[in-house]
């Protein structure tokens, strides 16, 4: 996911000091700049390095911190106070390789881009893989979650596979997900290192999953779209693994 840096312009202004200097950072947390408030808006906020320069940073691309600062110290009379900007280094949604299970659930509990396939109190029972799905279908079709973790118990892949199908449909229903799933990733990753041609049904086998695509993630590690098998049912299947896998080639 590409990411989003903080956006400074030097403003050629001459402004009163107002406040004790504090940190801005950017949205994702890597970026810094100390400086004192001087004013905002709804869209930015101007602050005076500590070497006396002013800059002007834009709200919405500031850290959560900052914009509770901001909102709760120098609300906008009659505005609505600015929204986090999406995370763009993470891998999906909000989740992070090397994230422990109890921050994954709590994060996927919170999310607005997925939603629980079945009851809480099943939870417990059958743990996250399966359990949690998109709430917008891509290409028809819902994506469930599914996870691999390292030996520590940290997150080190999730994959979106879609509601799997009849063969029927393997040339409709599914092809159309794979094709919206490929616009979506290349929209938020880039052009694809690997582009191939959709799967043939004949070279899956049960349990086979088939890369046609190969992204590199902006914050370490790949995404692989293809297809799999699994008995007589076929599904979409998108791999975000902080392996660094190379482009290979598909038959």
């Amino acid at each position: 996911m590409r990411r989003i840096a903080l956006i400074l312009s030097l403003l050629a202004l001459t402004l009163p000091i107002s406040a004790a200097p504090r940190d801005w950072k950017s949205a994702d947390g890597t970026r810094s700049i100390q400086g004192e408030f001087l004013k905002r808006d709804a869209r930015h906020v101007t602050i005076r390095r500590t070497d006396g320069r002013v800059f002007t940073l834009e709200v919405a691309k500031l850290h959560p911190d900052d914009l509770q600062w901001l909102n709760q110290s120098h609300p906008i009379a009659g505005g609505k106070p600015a929204e986090p900007v999406p995370d763009e280094t993470a891998v999906f949604d909000t989740l992070h390789f090397g994230d422990d299970r109890k921050t994954v659930e709590k994060k996927l509990k919170a999310s607005k881009a997925v939603e629980l396939s079945m009851d809480e109190t099943f939870l417990g029972r059958f743990g996250l893989n399966g359990t949690f799905r998109t709430r917008q279908k891509i290409g028809g079709l819902h994506c469930l979650l599914y996870f691999d973790w390292s030996d520590g118990g940290l997150m080190r892949e999730v994959s979106l596979q879609t509601e799997p199908l009849a063969a029927s449909s393997y040339s409709g229903r599914i092809q159309d997900s794979w094709k919206e799933l490929i616009e979506l990733l290349t929209n938020l990753n880039g052009k694809p290192l690997q582009d191939a041609e959709f799967p043939k049904q004949t070279d899956l086998a049960d349990g086979l999953f088939l890369a046609s695509h190969l992204w590199r993630l902006e914050g370490g590690g790949s995404a692989l779209l293809g297809t799999s098998c699994e008995g007589n049912q076929f599904m979409v299947v998108v791999r975000f693994t902080q392996d660094v896998i190379e482009p290979i080639r598909v038959p």
